[in-house]
């Protein structure tokens, strides 16, 4: 028989039996992640890669009375960039006298395979012949920053001063997203991509695929598309979307600029971002005629026009060919209504009337000569069973070509230059943003300054009556300036920014 005693040794035994057993029955799963936590991939040895897209200088050079802007605008930055991984430094070469580069570089850095976060510090300078060098305004900050990022290993994402939803765009920091658009130099905006090398290759960490989505590491499965709701599980997992749940990307729009996630997958390759705001245009131009006439839209031209809605976090995608359009037109001498709707159809929807890029990119035309008026809006009709849509301008080259030329005081002081090549850049990019106005909603039936036709010369009254508003939407700015007006210019000024609709060329008119 067993005395209390025994029994009281026997059950202490029995409970500190079990404390070392308890353990050990789920020694498998604590070295599970034990692995986890001493390697975040056991396949490959982790090395973090930081590719720089674009940079590009968002300073302005616009100011009619300022002529220190004339001297940055003449002078174009040296940038030169330097990024620090962890604690290992990359200085990129200086791109000298450059306002734009897209040099497709990058740096790659081995990194600790056991610890989730690597930290990465981003610095764009600019060379000074007379003394420091300039760090320049990339981030939210009041004042010229670094900006800091923190890349996960284990979710292949970041966050810091740019994080995935972020407005400016997720892979893009922009100087301005402060807010404050008064600033003039030493701001610009910069595209990049952090990424991390995986066995398969399909750019999903292993981490993400063997505790998140259950997929093999070792197998690429860019393409798949588990949920069947079009999206491939690469651009969902890219964007936070969880591929094995459906989801409405015919219908959602995140953003509001009137492209579907369906159509933002569409144009990734392009570098649209469902999180922040895309314009799609494709200009099409039309070929010289058989003594020469005409003319193309020049380069800086295109330059011009992004960087009043880059610094407001509009991406601005400008299709002159790079796109599958931008194509050249064959040359006529007068181009009618009915000439402008067939060319729509011939080599915008390549006559395919059910074209998908017909409500994801806006039409612009670069005619020689118009038979109504030498820039406007039109409408685009394809048949009965289509919408009308106003997703589309014309822009005649003859009278443009002819403008540099009227009033040459005028135009010289305006446009703050006597080189007729600056100023047809000038010409084109108002031209080009004026009628984009328009397709985003902004008419003089609801912005009065907008088209005043007695307001283009300083001896017209309505050039003082709506002389705040300095817009290029107001015929007394149009050819000197390429901007809208933000509505803070006192009295009779109109808030743009503020009204343009995105959405408004995918809108069936009547």
């Amino acid at each position: 028989m067993r005395t209390p005693d025994k029994k009281k040794k026997i059950f202490i035994c029995s409970v500190i039996l079990l404390f070392i057993l308890l353990p050990l029955s789920s020694s498998g799963e604590r070295n599970h992640e034990s692995q986890v936590l001493t390697d975040f991939d056991p396949l490959v040895d982790v090395h973090i890669t930081f590719t720089v897209k674009t940079i590009r200088n968002l300073e302005v050079h616009d100011d009619l009375f300022d002529f220190s802007q004339i001297i940055r605008r003449l002078n174009p930055p040296s940038f030169y960039l330097t990024v620090w991984i962890n604690d290992e430094v990359f200085e990129s070469p200086a791109w000298i006298d450059s306002h734009v580069v897209s040099p497709d570089l990058s740096f790659t850095c081995d990194v600790p395979d056991h610890e989730e976060f690597v930290s990465i510090r981003v610095g764009l300078f600019e060379k000074n012949k007379f003394g420091s060098d300039h760090l320049w305004d990339i981030t939210s900050r009041k004042k010229p920053s670094f900006a800091y990022l923190n890349y996960s290993i284990k979710t292949g994402h970041w966050t810091g001063d740019d994080y995935l939803g972020d407005p400016s765009g997720y892979g893009r920091l922009n100087g301005y997203d402060d807010g404050n658009y008064n600033k003039r130099i030493r701001v610009a905006e910069m595209f990049f991509d952090i990424n991390q090398n995986d066995y398969d290759g399909d750019g999903i960490p292993y981490w993400v695929e063997v505790y998140e989505y259950g997929t093999d590491p070792t197998v690429d499965n860019r393409g798949e598309d588990e949920d069947g709701d079009g999206i491939p599980i690469e651009w969902e997992y890219q964007w936070g979307y969880d591929p094995f749940v459906w989801d409405d990307h015919e219908n959602l729009d995140m953003d509001n600029d009137g492209l579907s996630n369906t159509e933002e997958y569409r144009t990734s390759q392009w570098g649209s971002d469902p999180y922040r705001k895309d314009i799609y245009l494709e200009l099409d131009q039309m070929e010289l005629g058989p003594n020469g006439e005409g003319a193309s839209v020049p380069e800086n031209s295109k330059e011009l026009i992004k960087k009043p809605f880059h610094r407001r976090n509009i991406v601005f995608h400008i299709d002159d060919g790079c796109m599958g359009g931008g194509e050249f037109i064959p040359f006529k001498q007068r181009a009618s209504w009915q000439d402008l709707q067939q060319i729509y159809r011939d080599h915008f929807l390549h006559n395919d009337v059910n074209n998908w890029r017909r409500s994801v990119f806006h039409y612009g035309l670069i005619t020689y000569q118009s038979s109504i008026f030498h820039g406007f809006v039109w409408t685009s009709y394809i048949d009965e069973d289509h919408p009308v849509l106003l997703d589309s301008f014309q822009i005649s080259t003859k009278e443009h070509e002819e403008i540099p030329f009227e009033y040459p005081l005028l135009r010289i002081i305006g446009r703050k230059s006597i080189n007729k090549q600056y100023s047809r850049e000038i010409i084109y990019a108002s031209a080009i943003m004026h009628e984009t106005g328009h397709v985003l909603g902004i008419f003089h039936s609801n912005t009065p300054g907008c088209d005043n036709k007695t307001g283009k010369f300083p001896w017209q009254r309505d050039w003082w009556v709506w002389r705040n508003y300095r817009s290029c939407m107001n015929y007394g700015y149009m050819y000197t300036f390429v901007d809208y007006s933000d509505g803070t210019n006192g009295n009779n000024d109109f808030d743009d920014w503020g009204r343009i609709d995105l959405t408004l060329f995918t809108k069936p008119r009547y």
